[in-house]
């Protein structure tokens, strides 16, 4: 079979295009780089002026409005714990890469997912490569971020974009689709235009099941931490990774544990933020 067929020098394609791509713009990756790394930076050292304490209030007053008081208490135990264990700055670098991520995430992915609703082609081409965002092996992406973007944080930061903006699309997607017809054809009895159909019927409607596409991102995006780390990037993954090559059990059980908190204060808080969202729509 292999002397029938002759074998297409897939990589080697691949390679020259990431090599032409560095040549050619590698002034724009490095403002993009720059751009990325100012942002994660700045938003640690913010946080970090702020006492561990005030903050951790912060944080569990957040979740004690958006959800409830037992998330809220939680909140402000877990993250006073991670400061007790002594990872509070590296926390606030995994916390820092995580909303920078799931942010730029949200700002490309929700677009494309009202895009997709509307338009049939457009679904037609954004599907597929969803569909190979979602099975490619996370590790993959780190590579020609490495090539565009170097060692350090700003790889992780797009890996983790590339990795946790596929639920964002599709349940964008799939929120606006299940708007009841009927409400649509009123609207356009009406004489409402796309927009205002949009803004003011299918969107507004379609808020719980975004609101879940935004906490799917959030959960893959911690879950790229520790991958993340492999190619310099800061927080609590880095901490696991120096633990497993170390071979040091303790440390990786204490900031796994951290990464754990994290992730639950995180899912809960925009868990019963969709549910309000929805409560009040329906209102």
């Amino acid at each position: 079979m292999d002397n029938l067929l002759p074998r297409l020098p897939f990589a080697s394609w691949i390679d020259n295009g990431v090599d032409w791509l560095v040549s050619n713009f590698g002034s724009v990756f490095d403002g993009i780089s720059a751009f990325l790394k100012g942002i994660v930076e700045g938003a640690v050292d913010w946080m970090d002026m702020v006492p561990s304490i005030v903050l951790a209030i912060l944080f569990a007053l957040l979740a004690w409005f958006v959800s409830t008081r037992r998330i809220a208490l939680f909140t402000l135990v877990g993250l006073l714990f991670i400061d007790y264990l002594g990872y509070w700055y590296s926390m606030l670098q995994m916390l820092s890469l995580v909303i920078t991520s799931v942010v730029i995430a949200l700002v490309i992915g929700i677009p494309l997912g009202i895009w997709a609703s509307q338009k049939s082609t457009a679904k037609k081409i954004i599907s597929p490569i969803l569909d190979l965002m979602q099975t490619m092996p996370a590790f993959v992406y780190l590579l020609p971020a490495i090539f565009f973007f170097n060692i350090g944080v700003v790889p992780g930061v797009v890996a983790s974009v590339i990795f946790s903006m596929p639920p964002t699309i599709r349940l964008t997607m799939l929120g606006i689709e299940q708007v009841p017809k009927d409400l649509i054809e009123a609207t356009e009895a009406f004489g409402s235009t796309t927009w205002q159909r949009l803004l003011k019927v299918q969107i507004p409607l379609a808020q719980p099941t975004i609101m879940a596409g935004v906490n799917q991102s959030i959960m893959l995006s911690l879950s790229m931490v520790v991958i993340a780390s492999m190619v310099g990037a800061p927080g609590l993954g880095e901490e696991v990774y120096r633990a497993v090559t170390q071979l040091k059990t303790g440390v990786g059980f204490e900031t796994g544990l951290s990464i754990v908190i994290v992730a639950i204060i995180l899912d809960r808080i925009t868990q019963h933020a969709g549910k309000k969202k929805q409560g009040g729509t329906i209102q």
